[in-house]
Protein backbone atom coordinates (compact mmCIF):
# COMPACT_ATOMS: atom_id res chain seq x y z
CA UNK A 1 0.00 0.00 0.00
CA UNK A 2 1.23 3.64 -1.13
CA UNK A 3 -0.12 6.68 0.37
CA UNK A 4 0.25 10.04 -1.40
CA UNK A 5 0.35 13.28 -0.19
CA UNK A 6 0.35 16.28 -2.58
CA UNK A 7 1.71 19.58 -1.25
CA UNK A 8 3.09 22.87 -2.97
CA UNK A 9 -0.45 24.27 -4.73
CA UNK A 10 -1.26 27.82 -4.62
CA UNK A 11 -2.55 31.22 -6.48
CA UNK A 12 0.23 32.63 -8.81
CA UNK A 13 -0.08 34.98 -12.08
CA UNK A 14 0.66 34.21 -15.04
CA UNK A 15 4.11 33.55 -16.02
CA UNK A 16 4.89 32.54 -12.32
CA UNK A 17 6.17 29.01 -11.08
CA UNK A 18 5.32 26.51 -8.36
CA UNK A 19 6.87 23.61 -7.31
CA UNK A 20 4.45 20.67 -6.31
CA UNK A 21 5.49 17.59 -4.03
CA UNK A 22 4.02 14.07 -3.70
CA UNK A 23 5.48 12.44 -0.83
CA UNK A 24 4.93 8.85 -0.75
CA UNK A 25 4.65 6.67 3.01
CA UNK A 26 6.40 3.28 1.26
CA UNK A 27 9.97 2.14 1.84
CA UNK A 28 9.61 0.71 -1.64
CA UNK A 29 8.35 3.62 -3.58
CA UNK A 30 11.72 3.84 -5.17
CA UNK A 31 9.93 1.20 -7.43
CA UNK A 32 7.56 2.71 -8.10
CA UNK A 33 6.63 4.67 -11.71
CA UNK A 34 5.26 8.54 -10.83
CA UNK A 35 2.39 10.31 -12.81
CA UNK A 36 0.92 13.74 -12.50
CA UNK A 37 -2.64 14.66 -13.66
CA UNK A 38 -5.02 16.93 -13.21
CA UNK A 39 -8.35 18.34 -13.33
CA UNK A 40 -10.32 21.19 -14.16
CA UNK A 41 -13.74 21.85 -13.31
CA UNK A 42 -16.09 20.57 -15.50
CA UNK A 43 -13.36 18.64 -17.35
CA UNK A 44 -11.90 15.41 -16.96
CA UNK A 45 -8.54 14.22 -15.44
CA UNK A 46 -5.88 14.65 -17.86
CA UNK A 47 -2.20 13.69 -18.10
CA UNK A 48 0.91 15.92 -17.33
CA UNK A 49 3.95 14.23 -16.89
CA UNK A 50 4.95 11.11 -15.49
CA UNK A 51 8.29 9.31 -14.59
CA UNK A 52 10.16 5.89 -14.62
CA UNK A 53 11.09 4.32 -11.30
CA UNK A 54 14.91 5.51 -11.84
CA UNK A 55 13.92 8.85 -12.77
CA UNK A 56 15.95 7.62 -15.98
CA UNK A 57 12.50 8.15 -18.07
CA UNK A 58 10.08 11.29 -18.21
CA UNK A 59 6.89 11.99 -20.65
CA UNK A 60 4.91 15.02 -20.39
CA UNK A 61 1.91 16.50 -22.03
CA UNK A 62 2.26 18.16 -25.28
CA UNK A 63 0.70 21.39 -23.16
CA UNK A 64 3.02 21.62 -20.65
CA UNK A 65 6.31 20.59 -22.50
CA UNK A 66 9.13 23.21 -22.26
CA UNK A 67 7.23 24.63 -18.61
CA UNK A 68 6.85 21.49 -16.57
CA UNK A 69 9.98 19.75 -15.20
CA UNK A 70 9.25 15.74 -13.55
CA UNK A 71 11.48 14.60 -11.31
CA UNK A 72 12.62 12.57 -8.34
CA UNK A 73 14.60 11.97 -4.90
CA UNK A 74 13.88 8.43 -4.07
CA UNK A 75 16.33 8.71 -0.59
CA UNK A 76 13.19 11.48 0.07
CA UNK A 77 10.49 9.17 -1.05
CA UNK A 78 9.20 12.31 -3.28
CA UNK A 79 8.68 13.20 -6.33
CA UNK A 80 8.26 16.81 -7.90
CA UNK A 81 6.83 18.74 -10.60
CA UNK A 82 8.64 22.23 -11.22
CA UNK A 83 5.71 24.29 -13.02
CA UNK A 84 7.61 27.53 -14.57
CA UNK A 85 5.60 30.35 -17.11
CA UNK A 86 2.39 28.88 -15.69
CA UNK A 87 -0.98 29.96 -18.10
CA UNK A 88 -4.52 30.45 -16.62
CA UNK A 89 -5.12 27.17 -18.69
CA UNK A 90 -3.09 25.32 -16.13
CA UNK A 91 -5.55 25.98 -12.80
CA UNK A 92 -6.74 22.91 -11.96
CA UNK A 93 -6.45 20.32 -9.20
CA UNK A 94 -3.20 18.12 -9.30
CA UNK A 95 -2.96 14.50 -8.57
CA UNK A 96 -0.05 12.41 -8.22
CA UNK A 97 -0.55 8.68 -9.33
CA UNK A 98 1.73 5.44 -8.70
CA UNK A 99 2.27 2.37 -10.14
CA UNK A 100 4.41 -1.06 -10.20
CA UNK A 101 5.99 -1.37 -13.26
CA UNK A 102 6.69 1.27 -16.18
CA UNK A 103 5.11 4.58 -16.33
CA UNK A 104 2.42 5.41 -18.15
CA UNK A 105 0.46 8.92 -19.68
CA UNK A 106 -2.76 7.64 -19.00
CA UNK A 107 -4.69 7.15 -15.75
CA UNK A 108 -5.71 3.70 -15.84
CA UNK A 109 -3.26 1.52 -14.26
CA UNK A 110 -2.14 3.46 -11.37
CA UNK A 111 -3.34 2.23 -8.32
CA UNK A 112 -2.63 4.63 -5.81
CA UNK A 113 -3.76 8.48 -6.11
CA UNK A 114 -3.41 11.57 -3.72
CA UNK A 115 -5.79 13.59 -2.45
CA UNK A 116 -4.97 16.41 -4.91
CA UNK A 117 -3.29 19.89 -4.28
CA UNK A 118 -5.09 23.27 -6.24
CA UNK A 119 -3.29 25.32 -8.76
CA UNK A 120 -4.65 28.87 -9.01
CA UNK A 121 -3.10 30.89 -12.05
CA UNK A 122 -4.50 34.37 -12.36
CA UNK A 123 -4.25 36.51 -15.47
Amino acid sequence: QVQLVESGGGLVQAGGSLRLSCAASSRTFSSYAVGWFRQAPGKEREFVAAISWSGGTTYYADSVKGRFTISRDNAKNTVYLQMNSLKPEDTAVYYCAARSGIALTTLPGYNYWGQGTQVTVSS
